[in-house]
């Protein structure tokens, strides 16, 4: 089953209204932003890593002040505990029982500001709630409602006091994107506004949290053709047999890479993707599930990878 015409003329029409919003707080970062919209509506989280003050935290917050649900801020420090997060179990004297309190992983969008100044193990408490959308405490699960989002915020690795995620937890991050700096008038405008603080206060929610819901069904029945499947397959090989890669793409992101292909498509009004699509989302998906082999070219980044990747592989030819 597909989306219609009609459907996909809506889901174009809201998402362009989300990145309107989402653009009075969140100035010169359009590509960004709708990226950041295409990982909420494919299900994903991000990984939203630059220098302090390029403005990741905004991002995240105007996001959150975007959709009509709840959201959490959690501030990762090197004494956070997992517990900090998922939430504890404590003992009701008056009750005489065990009762769970929520943690803050509990909202509809949560921010793990600077999320490697945590130790590792902190972090791998995400893991679960970010791949399983579920908490389990003292032996008991406890499901997350839908939708949930993780947006986490990292410095560069190089920068003193913090830790490097380790491959299971970047796998989880459907995207990753470096803000970099704004244009020269973006950056003259925050000035004008200063920093945007009152206008995202004032940021109205544009969507529920059904019809959010509504816009991540869409997303699923975006058509994907047996050339283009074969053709994101066809990329995740290469990978396993590029000579600068140790470590080449995994099934699941070749699955993940699917899923902001369909989001992307939906979001051009489409009800099918294409090659443009793969194209305009891959270095932001799979960049940071590869590892580069010891002794390659110092030069050569994964996103630089992910580029060759896309020139050496054949485009399929409609018929």
């Amino acid at each position: 089953m597909t989306i219609s015409q009609q459907q996909a003329a809506w889901f174009k029409q809201t998402f362009d209204q989300l990145t309107d919003n989402m653009e009075q707080a969140v100035l010169g970062k359009r590509r960004v932003v709708r990226l950041a919209l295409t990982c909420l509506l494919s299900e994903g989280h991000i990984l939203l890593e630059d220098y302090p003050g390029t403005g990741k935290t905004m991002i995240a917050r105007a996001l959150a002040n975007t959709i009509q649900g709840s959201h959490a801020r959690i501030q990762f420090t090197p004494d956070l505990l997992p517990s900090d997060v998922t939430g504890v179990t404590v003992y009701d004297q008056h009750k005489g029982t065990f009762e769970f309190h929520q943690g803050p992983i509990f909202h509809t969008i949560v921010l793990a500001d600077e999320i490697n100044r945590a130790s590792p193990k902190t972090q791998s408490a995400l893991l679960e709630s970010m791949e399983e959308r579920q908490v389990t405490a003292d032996g008991t699960t406890h499901r997350l409602p839908p939708p949930f989002m993780v947006i986490a915020t990292q410095n560069p690795v190089e920068q003193e006091g913090t830790y490097r995620l380790p491959e299971s937890q970047l796998d989880r991050f459907l995207l990753r994107i470096s803000l970099g700096y704004p244009g020269r008038t973006a950056e003259m405008a925050i000035l004008d506004n200063q920093g945007a603080a009152d206008t995202l206060r004032e940021l109205q929610p544009v969507l529920t949290t059904q019809e959010v819901l509504a816009m991540v069904r869409s997303v699923r029945e975006v058509y994907l053709a047996s050339a283009l499947k074969s053709y994101m397959v066809d990329i995740s090989e290469a990978s396993r047999r590029h000579s600068a890669i140790e470590l080449g793409l995994s099934p699941r992101a070749t699955l993940q890479l699917a899923a902001a292909v369909r989001a992307h498509a939906a979001a051009n009004g489409r009800d099918y993707g294409t090659p443009d699509d793969v194209k305009a989302v891959a270095v932001s998906v799979l960049s940071h599930r590869l590892l580069l082999r010891a002794g390659s070219n110092a030069r050569t980044s994964s996103e630089d990878s992910v580029r060759e990747l896309l020139a050496d592989v054949p485009v399929p030819i409609a018929r």
